[in-house]
């Protein structure tokens, strides 16, 4: 990853802050993932799923749990 520093106006600044605390990722995070969409995935990823990785938490501790049961229609052990 190559770090890079980039000036924003105040107002700029203290929305992209709330943005990224209402989601629960670090400003960097929420401007890279916003450098992102506004490039349009210009770049193809060979895990195009890996865009969704993060993007829901259900809350639930034992989420992993319910995903196998319903993706293999197995409960894990």
């Amino acid at each position: 990853m190559i770090r890079t520093q980039v000036s924003l106006q105040p107002d700029a600044y203290r929305d992209a802050k709330d943005a990224a605390r209402r989601q629960g990722i670090s400003l960097a995070e929420f401007l890279r993932r916003a450098l992102a969409v506004a490039l349009g995935g210009r770049r193809k990823t060979t895990r195009p799923w890996m865009r969704y990785a993060g993007a829901v938490a259900s809350g639930d501790p034992d989420a992993s749990k319910t995903v196998d049961e319903v993706v293999y229609r197995r409960a894990r052990p």
